[in-house]
């Protein structure tokens, strides 16, 4: 199995169709129904009745930048806890097979994943829209208050964005290959089933199409399950969505977003046009770092085209 890939890794334990149907129904139970009960006694817990109340509104203003960032990603540990339980349970395989098919995790390529993405992340999505739009850049001089986020940030931000690597790109993509190998089949799946929950961040609100298309579609849903198919693991992928979401935390954090952070510079204004662009241009540079600066040791065949018996 040396050069099995995570699609392939599916199908070492229990894989019926009505395993991922349960295994479904418990982790969006745990991610919707207990995350957001978790949500709400965070909330609570900041804020008493005020935070009941901007919970039951949806407004978490009140509850400040680092209250609200917590109320947000505290039903992320119940994603995780969901999905992680379906596989041991449900489907009898270790939780790693959701990243690799191998005895354990490169992290080597997990920190290649994060650099080919921080550095355009940075140059192009950062430094670029302060050269066009130099007058929406604030400056956020209260660094003792950030640097007592950033151990908070790195924390809920790695459970985060790691849970939705295991659910979308690995729990979605395995389950989808047991309809069809094929793999833009595997590929556009997951990226539809993506982009749906992301619908109503305020960026897709503001950005309309473009930015659902460009930022949600394209991007993570899109291209992070292709690289995932192409390296047979979830690992680069991982990095990735971890530079991508802590750079927006810590970095350039943008006023009215998903989630509003005291990140080191504040954005006023969301420009969806150059937002759009910016990713398409950051694409290409971030597979040449991937591919080119870094090289992958052993490639993997990127999905797995045959067929076994015994389905249980």
């Amino acid at each position: 199995m040396k050069n099995a890939t995570y699609v392939e890794a599916a199908r070492r334990g229990s894989h019926r169709w009505w395993r991922y149907l349960l295994g479904l129904v418990i982790i969006l139970f745990a991610w919707l129904v207990v995350g957001t009960v978790a949500s709400l006694l965070v909330a609570i817990t900041i804020g008493g009745q005020e935070g009941f109340a901007a919970f039951r509104q949806a407004d978490y203003s009140a509850l400040g930048s680092v209250g609200s960032f917590l109320v947000i990603m505290a039903g992320f540990p119940c994603f995780l806890g969901g999905t992680l339980l379906t596989v041991s349970l449900i489907h009898r395989r270790p939780p790693l097979t959701l990243i690799t098919a191998q005895e354990k995790i490169s992290w080597y390529r997990v920190g290649q994943g994060f650099v080919a993405w921080f550095v355009p992340f940075c140059l192009i999505g950062g430094l670029g829209q302060y050269l066009f739009y130099p007058d929406t850049f604030s400056f956020n001089s209260d660094l003792a208050a950030l640097a007592l986020f950033v151990p908070i940030a790195l924390i809920f931000t790695a459970i985060q964005t790691t849970t939705e690597e295991l659910f979308f790109r690995g729990y979605i993509v395995q389950g989808a290959s047991l309809i069809w190998s094929n793999r833009v089949f595997l590929a556009i799946v997951p990226a539809v089933i993506f982009t749906l929950p992301h619908l109503l961040n305020p960026e897709a609100i503001a950005g309309g199409w473009l930015t659902v298309f460009v930022t949600y579609f394209l991007l993570p849903g899109l291209l992070w399950t292709v690289v995932s198919l192409i390296d047979g693991t979830t690992e680069l992928a991982i990095g990735v969505h971890f530079a991508n979401n802590i750079g927006s935390i810590l970095l350039f954090n943008i006023t009215g977003s998903a989630v509003t952070t005291p990140a080191l510079f504040t954005i006023s204004e969301y420009h969806a046009t150059y937002g759009a662009l910016s990713v398409l241009v950051a694409i290409p540079v971030f597979l040449a770092i991937a591919y080119k600066v870094f090289k992958h040791d052993e490639a993997s065949e990127p999905v797995f085209q045959g067929h076994q018996k015994g389905r249980r």
